[in-house]
């Protein structure tokens, strides 16, 4: 069993002194009394400050609601057009209030300079936390993290070293994540900082190359779900248990979607920022941060901030509009486990327990589950068992092997000040360094094929309570806390509010699709829409349709693992080779400036930037999916393959080859003789379904001009490279 991880101007010249914070720590306070979970999810995705950034304030436009994830994007959007508002779908330049990068920071540094880059751009928007592989003291390891700790330095950039935690953590207890802000890291599970109601969005090496150059990068807003929860939790079922319940539920539902979730106050009240649990913590650390001399968060953790946060809390627009609405009643809720092998796969532990599913190893790890609330609920579940049999200390079960680590060092001596961390070392729990070791797979404490683990072993993950009580009986159990309802019939959820029909939330809904339509069509019609269109840019990008009709086409299918580290394969080669592991008779079918078009989550699976370069190598220039994998869509712009995601027309065209009554054979890939044309300045796309066939349109995101500026110069990277010349061509005149 494992437990469940769930702004740009330049400042002056002068140095800045590098912060490098250590290991040694007096505590004050720990994290929210409360476990978090991330309530802003993205599978895709104002000005920074030498000293303490004053009050956010967002520009008066002309009124349309928004989102609270468009609200947040509109103060780090840059660049935007005189009373631009940003909505799901537009693609923007970017300029975050931090970005984080952790182990990987040496591979972004030599992307950096690579580019030709010599001075980052604002250091204070920048943060190292080295995390992942601390456990290695190889030679070649220590060499990279002295590489990093170096360039911080010369850098002036702040820079936490090994064993101090998971950079995620760090993120938040240190301030940088903060509510109603952005911050993005060059990793996958950057959503964590939407659990104290911050923007967060994964990018890869590039965007952060580019971010530390320029101070920017281009960035899709995703479309934005809302959740919306009834009820409050049972006794012994916890915000855990509503992540792993979500995954179950949803499954793909909300796939690269950022996630908002509401409720009532009663609802909400210490589950979701922002919150007063969230104001507690927070003053807690502002005043931490006032009277001990060795906090460094004084600068981004104040009592003023804190003030000025819940006096002008931000919030969505009553009548904004979401791609979905989903409910969940948490009254009905119970403790759920997920798995095993997948997050979309999970059953209510009452329902999974009496199995009696033996465990060989357990984790209470990660940076979004160990933190010292994370930890109390597991050694409060040895400290009952003790109290209960107070003749009989309390250990794990024979054959089972517990490991501990916190999220980071100020967690732990948290745990340690209460005596938690003591309880689960003397029920027998080995302790890890506070870090990402058993998350990725390095480190010890990893396990073995044929053990409840990795690979192809079994893997459950489940609340800390759960996890502890699994290692205390070796076999898949609760600590006995929750009842089952009489007559329990499951949990009650589904699409929508979850409200009741009333006369007054129908004409609410009736009217924001009103609304929403209103505003496609003048969208459309109204001139003052249109996009800039960059000179030499086309503002009409037009094909016939290849239909690959496929869902989770990922990147080995796109293009074959085994030539990703052939680095010596010509551009025809790389478009020989294209689609090869998916249909070996793409080569031969398609033709250059045809679309491609596939099914829903397109380019999922590794990072490899060749899936996006091959497609482009075929003379390929845009992709059209369902729906699109977040890091495939950041390598396709970074490389200048556009994309867009329209579903409908996935639908029209399985609809039309695929559909039982047409007596259409499924085709791995097909010429459809259909055209899709993008109007670029319009920000729609017509498509024509076949000569004398049906013809329609839809409103697409704009393609704003910063972001063809970096198609145009042929990447992110090219992009960099040429906005350093310019600013080294002007320091010369």
């Amino acid at each position: 069993v494992r437990s469940l991880w769930a702004n740009s101007f330049r400042l002056s010249s002068s140095r800045l002194p590098s912060r490098s914070i250590y290991t040694h720590f007096r505590t004050i306070s720990t994290s929210p009394d409360s476990p978090s979970l991330d309530t802003s999810t993205i599978a895709r995705a104002g000005a920074l400050y030498q000293q303490e950034p004053p009050p956010f304030t967002t520009p008066t436009f002309e009124k349309r609601p928004q989102t609270l994830t468009e609200k947040i994007v509109q103060r780090y959007a840059v660049s935007l057009p005189e009373g631009k508002l940003v909505r799901s779908g537009d693609y923007i330049s970017l300029s975050p209030a931090y970005c984080m990068t952790h182990d990987n920071s040496w591979p972004v540094a030599l992307k950096f300079m690579s580019m030709g880059a010599t001075q980052v751009r604002n250091p204070r928007q920048i943060v190292f936390t080295l995390d992942h592989d601390i456990q290695n003291t190889s030679d070649a390891n220590l060499k990279k993290y002295q590489q990093i700790e170096t360039f911080a330095e010369e850098h002036s950039i702040d820079h936490f070293p090994p064993g101090r935690g998971i950079g995620h953590q760090i993120m938040v207890e240190e301030g940088y994540a903060w509510p109603g802000t952005m911050c993005v890291a060059s990793d996958s599970h950057s959503n964590h900082y939407g659990g104290i109601g911050c923007l967060g969005s994964p990018l890869v090496r590039t965007d952060a190359a580019s971010i530390w150059a320029t101070s920017r990068t281009w960035w899709q807003i995703p479309p934005v779900a809302r959740v919306n929860f009834a009820g409050t939790l049972p006794p012994g079922v916890t915000a855990k248990d509503i992540a792993v319940a979500l995954n179950v539920f949803f499954k793909s539902d909300v796939l690269n979607h950022a996630i908002e979730f509401t409720g009532s106050e009663e609802t909400m009240a210490s589950l979701f920022p922002v919150d007063k649990t969230l104001e507690r913590w927070l003053r807690n650390k502002a005043t931490e941060a006032a009277i001990l001399d060795d906090r460094t968060t004084r600068l981004r953790i104040t009592h003023e901030k804190v003030d000025e946060l819940f006096a002008n809390p931000l919030t969505a627009d009553r009548d904004a509009v979401y791609a979905k609405q989903l409910y969940l009643n948490l009254d009905t809720l119970a403790p759920y486990v997920s798995g095993p092998d997948s997050v979309k796969v999970g059953t209510p532990l009452h329902e999974l327990a009496p199995q009696h599913i033996k465990i060989n190893r357990a984790y209470i790890v990660s940076c979004t589950n160990s933190r010292a609330s994370d930890l109390a609920a597991a050694a409060k579940v040895f400290k009952d068992t003790a109290n209960a049999n107070p003749d009989t200390p309390p250990k794990i079960a024979e054959g089972v092997q517990l490991y501990i680590a916190a999220a980071s060092a100020p967690e732990q001596e948290a745990a340690e000040a209460v005596g938690d961390w003591q309880t689960l070392l003397d029920a027998g729990a080995q302790a890890l360094p506070a870090g990402c070791g058993p998350c990725i797979g390095l480190g010890i404490g990893l396990l073995e094929p044929g053990e409840v683990g990795i690979r192809d072993a079994q893997t459950y993950l489940a609340s800390p309570e759960v996890v502890a009580a699994s290692a205390l009986k070796g076999v898949i159990s609760g600590p006995d806390t929750y009842e089952v309802p009489t007559n329990w019939s499951g949990v009650e959820y589904g699409y929508g509010t979850g409200a009741e029909p009333t006369t007054e939330n129908k004409l609410s809904n009736f009217l924001q699709q009103m609304e929403s339509l209103i505003e496609r069509v003048e969208s459309i019609e109204n001139p003052r829409s249109e996009v800039d269109i960059l000179p030499g840019f086309p503002d009409k990008i037009s094909g016939e349709i290849i239909f690959c009709d496929a869902d989770n086409l990922n990147t080995d299918g796109i293009y074959p693992g085994k030539y990703t580290y052939q680095d010596n394969l010509s551009k025809e080669d790389m478009a020989r080779v294209c689609m090869e592991n998916y249909d070996p008779q793409f080569d031969s079918i398609t033709r250059p400036n045809d679309i491609l078009v596939s099914g829903f989550n397109f380019g999922c699976g590794s990072s490899r930037e060749q899936a996006a370069t091959a497609i482009l190598a075929k003379q390929i220039p845009l992709v059209v999916a369902g729906s699109l994998g977040n890091i495939f869509t950041r390598n396709s712009f970074n490389n200048a393959l556009m994309g867009l995601e329209v579903p409908r027309l996935v639908q029209r065209l399985r609809t039309h080859f695929t559909s039982p009554s047409n007596h259409t054979k499924r085709q791995l890939t097909r010429r459809t003789g259909w055209t899709l044309t993008w109007d670029v300045k319009r920000s729609l796309i017509e498509v024509q379904e076949g000569q004398g066939g049906e013809t329609w349109t839809e409103q697409v995101g704009e393609l704003s001009r910063n972001v063809q500026e970096i198609i145009a110069a042929g990447g992110l990277e090219a992009w960099v490279k040429a906005e350093i010349g310019k600013e080294a061509a002007a320091a010369n005149t």
